[in-house]
């Protein structure tokens, strides 16, 4: 090995990893950002609920048909071409947001603020399998804490923002801080232009099985996750009677596990190798589920739901590094395929879980979404691809 190599390997920030890392961070604080508006946003154009529910939909409409156009570019320019590209375009998105008059401008903005959005987490991805690659270590995982740490910043101080700096003074604050980090990381990143090869092949959806196997994959690992994000809260004052000041904690505690457990899945898998990682993560999920769907007392359910963010910190992480890695397909084509399917568990599968609910009550929902990291569990061998000896 190099003595590059080696130097890569013993420092944790390499000038490419904090690129790739910033690039993660502004699009989770933009993302974050972006919630705290959503109540002024509905009062301008006096939407109703079940409109304002509409508009959402779009937001992820947009995201999911974004993601396998983004594939497409991704193999013929390369990902860090395509994500400076959709950055830019991402960086006004907020403030034409925050102007919109009208219902129809609101769709379309909604619409380029997913789609966009998404084209960056696609290429954002692309580009950090190929700082994988270079570096020859896992760095997936902690960038995906990065852009749980820009989400949280973003949410975070949004409303302090809004109500110091009204929506126009918060909208360009949050635009210029996200401008420093585009400023910072573009010299930055890992150039990492299509081999001629990949340049030459056909570009289609892929024929073989594989990516379509680690895209179920991931979309299995994300369901669960989008339920906890949206029906944790609601679950536990509705149907546990707890008091609505404890309704946040569910959430709360499973995000804050695994944001942490993002930034130590890194060292766990070059040290255990992502099978291992993979099935561990499962078998962690699969108990905090049933524990948060099954358990007698309120904190042993927000336990649970704290031990499935453990679980869950690691799996979407695993799957994007083996779908880059996959041999004989473009990896922005693989990528892809993987992060369509998988965020339609995100953007999609909470409207249907939400719909069952109404039958059946949360309770045997989260029990019974353990069932899918059972699959996940199953499936691990898959994420062999993910592993150094195929990387680098």
């Amino acid at each position: 090995m190099t003595q590059t190599n080696t130097s890569h390997r013993r420092r944790y920030m390499s000038r490419n990893r904090l690129a790739i890392s910033l690039l993660f961070m502004m699009n989770g604080f933009f993302t974050g950002s972006w919630a705290p508006k959503i109540p002024e946003f509905a009062e301008r154009l006096n939407l109703s609920e079940g409109e304002l529910g509409l508009m959402i939909l779009v937001f992820g409409l947009g995201s999911i048909i974004a993601m396998p156009a983004t594939g497409i570019f991704l193999a013929r320019f390369g990902a860090a071409r395509v994500v400076k590209t959709a950055a830019m375009l991402f960086l006004p998105m907020l403030l034409v947001i925050s102007v919109v008059p009208n219902i129809p401008l609101a769709v379309v903005a909604l619409f380029c603020f997913g789609g966009l959005m998404a084209a960056m987490d696609v290429s954002m991805n692309g580009n950090t399998v190929s700082v994988e690659k270079s570096e020859r270590r896992a760095i997936m995982s902690s960038c995906h804490a990065f852009w749980s740490l820009g989400g949280l910043f973003g949410a975070g101080i949004g409303g302090f923002l809004i109500a110091e700096l009204g929506i126009l003074g918060h909208a360009f604050t949050v635009t210029v801080i996200a401008a420093v980090m585009l400023a910072v990381s573009f010299p930055k990143l890992l150039q990492d232009p299509p081999s001629d090869e990949a340049a030459a092949q056909k570009i289609r959806l892929p024929m073989t099985p594989l990516p379509w196997l680690i895209g179920i994959m991931a979309l299995f690992s994300m369901i669960p996750e989008g339920a906890v994000m949206d029906w944790s809260a609601l679950y536990l004052t509705g149907e546990r009677g707890v008091d609505i000041a404890w309704a946040g904690f569910g959430f709360a505690a499973f995000q804050l596990t695994m944001t942490t457990m993002r930034f130590a899945g890194d060292h766990v898998r070059d040290r255990f190798g992502a099978v291992k990682t993979l099935r561990f993560c499962a078998a962690m999920s699969v108990t905090g589920l049933l524990l948060a769907g099954l358990a007698p007392s309120t904190v042993l359910i927000i336990i649970g739901f704290a031990i499935t963010g453990i679980g869950i910190s690691n799996m979407i992480p695993v799957a994007f590094s083996a779908a880059g890695n996959l041999p004989g397909i473009a990896p922005g084509i693989s990528l892809s395929v993987t992060t369509t399917l998988g965020y339609s568990g995100i953007l999609v599968a909470p409207s249907a879980i939400g719909f069952l609910a109404e039958h059946t009550g949360f309770s045997p929902i989260f029990a019974g979404l353990a069932g899918l990291h059972i699959i996940v569990f199953l499936m691990a061998p898959l994420a062999h691809y993910a592993d150094q000896d195929h990387a680098g």
